[in-house]
């Protein structure tokens, strides 16, 4: 049987979205980064180092804990996107890690770092559910 691939075409083409939400997701990284550096306070054009109330204190901790939670969740698609690209180099991107099949374009336009085609999508969330149960 014979080892399935996607044409070059396809392949220069998702390289390419890849490297873009890479640099996207980098972009995005780095300006969060530097909104840390700067401070909740000088940010919020606040300068004391002391929140006038206990809600301002609560407000600036639910920013910062939102502003982490954003942080991890780009780093998890930097991971994915990179072992996409991975892939891509290895020449098993947009094949189905389950059933083997082709990955439609149009999920992989949405979803660039996906290793399974809907349907075993569908299946693994599934079996996660009825696992929760």
């Amino acid at each position: 049987m014979a080892k399935k691939k996607l044409s070059a075409e396809k392949l220069k083409f998702f390289e390419e979205l890849i490297r873009s939400e890479l640099k996207e997701s980098m972009t995005y990284i780095e300006s969060i980064n530097k909104e840390q550096s700067v401070g909740a306070r000088e940010s919020s054009g606040d300068l004391s180092s002391y929140a006038y109330h206990q809600a301002d204190q609560g407000s600036d901790t639910n920013y910062m804990e939102h502003t982490v939670m954003m942080l991890e969740s780009e780093r998890e698609k930097i991971r994915k996107l990179s072992d996409a690209m991975r892939r891509l180099q290895e020449g098993n991107f947009g094949i189905c890690e389950m059933c083997g099949d082709f990955i439609p374009d149009t999920r992989l336009q949405i979803i660039p770092y996906a290793t399974l085609c809907i349907e075993c999508e569908e299946k693994m969330e599934d079996k996660k559910r009825k696992q929760k149960r």
